[in-house]
């Protein structure tokens, strides 16, 4: 695959498929700028070499054409700012009107198209669609390795209408460190999984049995490993249908020499809310009526020091309900450990989603090695499977 180093923008049209999938507020505002930051480099040295970029993303999930909440004219100003220079806006992405402003841009110009998924034959994967799209450039890069696992027509069948076409510079970092975790980890190796449910992680707990020497579990989903070994969970979340499968991973790990690092202990709740009755108990004896909401101190140390210990850590998934603040302190003890893992030499690699958001919000972004943007896409990669959006630039 050709990356973005291996191309001469010099006076040409460089069309970038970005994940410019902001959050906004109710006044519009952008209010988590991750995506952007990590797209700019390439935007940039475009500009720096005299190309000209046409950018084009999906924001949010239109249901019927146009709506006002989904625009990506609300990122232009941002943009501007953030490009160093004016960046043009067309109110439709394959319009003539566009396609006048694209066909006119002269190197070290911005354009953003107007929110693909307007159109249903975005995520339909329609071919007359992803042609029309094509007519903005001479070179394609897909810098979106967030929508890297859907076959959409912006991120696969579009690549079969350019001679030139390669991977910006975030996908090149998500997919060298997704290898490097998978293929090149040093020892000791710990993956950590949280989050709801067992049956969003299978595939990829599957996979990283074959890898890791420890495997923490923590979450919701840990509550139906502990059902499945005769537990009392009380009102915990739990999945009845994969009991039998929760015991065939613990039985899995115990065949393959992987430590399965359950948590001992919980901080249960009455309720579902920041303001609820809490106490701390042991996982397979909590009362009923109480549930629950984050890994307690015990399980929590003993994480600690598993992942302080390691050299390669792969983190996908809070401990609890992180986003209540009385719930956060075990993804937040999790997330110092790697930071400190990090910090003696470690690799870690902080797996998108809820994961990237705790590392973020913690203010330990730049104490990993890295936060990848890219949540069920790098899932899917490191479950094996092919990414359409991948595979079209390796054409």
């Amino acid at each position: 695959m050709k990356t973005i180093n291996d191309f001469d923008f010099n006076g040409k049209r460089a069309l970038i498929r970005v994940d410019f999938n902001v959050p906004l507020n109710a006044d519009f505002e952008i209010t988590d700028f991750t995506r952007i930051k990590a797209a700019t480099p390439t935007v940039k040295k475009i500009l720096s070499e005299g190309g000209a970029v046409v950018l084009m993303s999906h924001l949010g999930r239109p249901k019927t054409g146009p709506e006002e909440k989904f625009s990506l004219k609300h990122l232009v100003a941002h943009l501007s700012d953030v490009f160093e220079t004016e960046v043009k806006f067309a109110n439709d992405c394959i319009g003539d009107e566009g396609k006048a402003i694209s066909s006119s841009l002269k190197g070290g110009e911005v354009l953003l198209l107007e929110n693909l998924r307007f159109y249903t034959e975005e995520t339909k994967g329609d071919v007359d669609f992803a042609k029309s799209l094509a007519e903005h450039g001479d070179i394609y890069i897909n810098d979106a390795f967030g929508t890297a696992h859907r076959a959409h027509a912006s991120t696969s069948i579009i690549a079969q209408f350019f001679s030139e076409k390669g991977c910006g510079y975030v996908m090149q970092a998500e997919l060298e460190n997704a290898q490097k975790v998978l293929e090149k980890s040093e020892r000791p190796f710990t993956a950590i999984m949280g989050g709801a449910k067992i049956s969003d992680k299978i595939l990829i707990i599957e996979q990283l049995l074959e890898r890791v020497d420890n495997l923490i579990i923590g979450g919701g989903m840990s509550y139906t490993f502990f059902k499945a070994m005769g537990g009392q969970i009380g009102n915990s979340l739990v999945e009845e249908d994969k009991l039998e499968l929760a015991s065939t991973l613990i039985k899995k790990a115990k065949e393959l020499g992987v430590d399965l690092l359950l948590p001992i202990d919980s901080v249960v709740a009455d309720d579902f809310n920041n303001g609820a009755n809490t106490q701390i108990s042991m996982n397979n004896a909590i009362p009923d009526g109480w549930m629950g909401l984050d890994i307690g101190p015990q399980a929590a140390q003993v994480f600690s020091n598993t992942i302080k210990d390691s050299k390669t850590v792969l983190w996908n998934g809070p401990m609890g309900v992180f986003e209540m603040e009385n719930f956060a302190s075990g993804t937040k003890v999790v997330a110092e450990a790697i930071v400190e893992s990090t910090k003696n030499g470690g690799f870690s690699l902080i797996g998108g989603g809820d994961s990237a958001a705790a590392v973020n919000l913690l203010g330990f972004g730049n104490d990993v090695s890295y936060v990848s943007t890219g949540g069920g896409a790098l899932l899917e990669y490191m479950e094996g499977k092919e990414l359409p959006g991948v595979a079209a630039l390796e054409v």
